[in-house]
């Protein structure tokens, strides 16, 4: 596989990163503890190098009715300014990834895919626009995106920002985005600022072109007092997100899953006009009652031991097989494991008493309620 490396590769570097390959790119997994990186955004603020996702624009008079054709939900329903979550699928109703769309106009969309997948999503949209009157026009290898999470991002961006636009940053809700200027090096730069994030704590993600990336990165880093924010990895991203009960495309989703299964019924939008990719099967699945009385369902476990189960070990019901782990770690947060699997739905109710298999050692969980961890507002 081809490395690719984001244009803050070299401040990775020079921060003593440690690195892994995720989707094809070299990506910081740690700058230091990951312990740390997790505890900082909980408690105050860290900052995130998210270059590797992709960056897909969508523009023309047909552009929300074709990405209500293209995507399972209904995008034409998205307020200028607003954001959504969203699946796309092919026609056997497999998840080919989870994205978000933001509507930056009338006829003008954002869709972000995952960093693994944004190829081949750029690809599919590209592929279904055929009969539709839009561009799709890929700029994932232009774009870069940064993210700042944890309670304290709001009053560390707004140092960046003029008085006259500190309404635009603290007035912004979950899930929508702004064009804000920020002081970049020294200059000026308009840049796309979202309330998003994936570590279930307030926080933002900014979009920015590659050339003004590092800068943006320092300038954020500079303007933050002593120990208010820490440069974090992928490891901290992950434990975070699974605390927070979000899904990671690879683990909770895939091709070979379907939303009802995954808990993502209410992003598929079957009753929306005309027809969309998947849309047959789609429904087809949730008549049979996936993920509500047949097959399997993705559900929460709460450790009550010590130890942590990890993807792919095997979920026992009296010492019988009845599902698999997807992720799972001890939470830095809660102080107990905590995992996500699929297992049977008649096994899927909260307080149902479990086992994860580990390595040949019945270990007791029990299953609950996601997220597992809800930040006070």
């Amino acid at each position: 596989m081809t490395e690719n490396y984001t244009a803050l590769y070299e401040e990775h570097k020079k921060l003593g990163a440690s690195f892994t390959d995720f989707g094809g790119w070299q990506m910081p997994l740690k700058y230091g503890s990951e312990l740390a990186e997790h505890k900082a955004v909980r408690n105050s603020a860290g900052i995130f190098d998210l270059s590797h996702m992709g960056e897909v624009w969508v523009t023309g008079p047909d552009a929300a009715t074709f990405l209500d054709y293209a995507l399972a939900g209904k995008i034409s329903a998205i307020a200028v300014g607003k954001a959504k979550y969203s699946l796309i699928c092919n026609q056997e109703g497999g998840i080919i990834d989870d994205l978000i769309v933001y509507r930056r106009g009338d006829e003008k969309f954002l869709v972000v895919p995952n960093a693994g997948n944004a190829k081949v999503v750029a690809e599919a949209l590209a592929q279904r626009a055929a009969n539709f009157d839009v561009d799709v026009e890929d700029v994932s290898a232009e774009t870069s995106l940064i993210a700042v999470q944890g309670p304290k991002a709001e009053g560390i961006l707004l140092r960046l920002v003029p008085a006259a636009q500190h309404e635009l940053v603290t007035g912004l809700k979950y899930y929508a985005a702004v064009e804000v200027s920020f002081l970049v090096g020294g200059a000026e730069r308009s840049l796309l600022l979202a309330r998003t994030g994936y570590t279930g704590e307030d926080g933002f993600e900014i979009f920015v072109e590659n050339d003004d990336a590092t800068a943006l990165w320092q300038s954020i880093v500079a303007i933050a007092d002593e120990g208010e924010l820490t440069p974090c990895g992928l490891a901290s991203r992950d434990s975070l997100r699974l605390e927070a009960g979000m899904p990671l495309y690879g683990n909770e989703l895939s091709l070979q899953g379907d939303p009802f299964a995954a808990g993502l019924g209410p992003v598929v939008a079957l009753s929306k006009e005309g027809d969309f990719v998947g849309k047959a099967a789609l429904a087809a699945k949730k008549e049979s009652g996936a993920g509500a009385s047949a097959g399997r369902k993705l559900v929460g476990l709460k450790g009550l031991g010590r130890r942590a189960g990890r993807g792919h070990y095997p979920v026992l019901k009296d010492g019988n097989v009845v599902g698999e782990v997807t992720s799972g770690q001890p939470s830095p947060t809660l102080g107990y494991p905590v995992a996500m699997a699929y297992v049977d739905v008649a096994c899927a109710e909260p307080g149902t008493a479990l086992d994860i298999d580990l390595r040949g050692k019945a270990e007791p969980f029990e299953v609950v309620a996601l997220p597992f961890y809800k930040r006070s507002k």
